[in-house]
């Protein structure tokens, strides 16, 4: 795994390939993002913005604002659009309904393991840099949640007792999903979810194991099903206008600090899965693997969404896909 293993560039590596460079006037970004400190994502964005400075002698600067605090989720994109925020970072797949290729690594059992989704990121990249950049924004880096899994208060072993369940949704695969399980959708924000439980609006979810320690999910539910059903991606994005007007030290500055930020999170996430799951267990919830009949459900469910995707994404979609299986 020699793409998700290479070393991380260090800020002081980074600053050091511009210690010879002039004094350059100061520059401040703000950066949304919809996690929380306690993410990694936002961990790792963290000490992105720290190499960027550190790596600009203090010329470019970047707060980040987390949890939704400058803007929510669904507000980040068009805000780094429109300048409001010269950069920000979204789970892609919440882009799907702008166009279907945003939401290629959220189709259940296509990329169920690290190993798969980098080559399915790689696959598909170019596809996504050529959306992001016909709106005037340009792709710094990605990193990947853990495996999706579901979060319930009884143990399922049947699917037929997923029926009439109010599902947390985030994106519009996990709508589909649970339409497909028969449970009924229900759009709750990451840092929602405790609320979402306690006021009986959600009855289950699939998320992350990193979601689901962040959210103390043993307050509310009792049982994690290691179902691993995708792993979906944030991306981190620039307003191409406005880091175009960087110096080129700066630019070389940022995407030096992205592709470390890359590495780095990929290497985070992997970490993150085994830690988080174990956390789960030791607060109590009961952690198992899908049951035969569970699992069979969940890879029709899997067939048919694929399909569907597929569908929608045309002959974009079959070129990503083939470069994927040609992998």
């Amino acid at each position: 795994m020699t793409k998700l293993t290479r070393t991380a560039l260090s800020g002081a590596v980074l600053a050091g390939s511009l210690a010879a460079a002039p004094a350059l006037a100061q520059t401040n970004w703000d950066m949304p993002t919809p996690y929380g400190d306690g993410i990694f994502h936002t961990q790792n964005i963290m000490q992105f913005a720290e190499e960027v400075e550190e790596a600009t002698d203090g010329s470019l600067s970047i707060t980040v604002h987390s949890a939704n605090s400058l803007f929510a989720h669904g507000e980040i994109k068009d805000s780094v659009r429109r300048g409001l925020a010269p950069i920000g970072e979204i789970l892609m797949s919440r882009l799907v309904n702008e166009d279907p290729i945003f939401g290629v690594d959220s189709i259940p059992f296509l990329a169920s393991d690290y190993d798969e989704a980098e080559q399915l990121w790689q696959a598909s990249r170019p596809a996504i840099e050529e959306r992001l950049a016909e709106e005037g924004l340009t792709l710094l880096y990605s990193v990947p949640w853990p495996g999706q899994s579901l979060y319930l208060n009884e143990e399922v072993t049947e699917p037929e007792q997923m029926e009439g369940l109010s599902f947390r949704a985030y994106n519009v695969a996990t709508e589909r999903l649970a339409e497909l399980l028969g449970a009924t959708p229900t759009q709750v924000e990451e840092t929602d979810i405790p609320t979402a439980f306690s006021t009986g609006r959600v009855e289950a979810m699939i998320t992350s194991p990193s979601t689901g320690v962040n959210a103390q999910a043993w307050d509310f539910v009792s049982h994690y099903i290691d179902t691993q059903a995708w792993l979906p991606k944030n991306v981190v994005f620039v307003n191409t206008e406005m880091f175009e007007a960087l110096s080129e030290a700066e630019q070389e500055a940022v995407r030096a600090a992205a592709e470390a930020a890359e590495a780095r999170g990929w290497q985070m996430s992997m970490e993150e899965t085994e830690a988080q799951i174990a956390e789960l267990e030791a607060n109590g919830m009961s952690v198992s693997t899908p049951s035969d009949a569970l699992a069979a459900r969940l890879d029709e469910i899997g067939e048919t969404m694929a399909a569907e995707w597929l569908e929608d994404a045309g002959e974009d979609g079959q070129a990503v896909l083939d470069a994927y299986h040609d992998m």
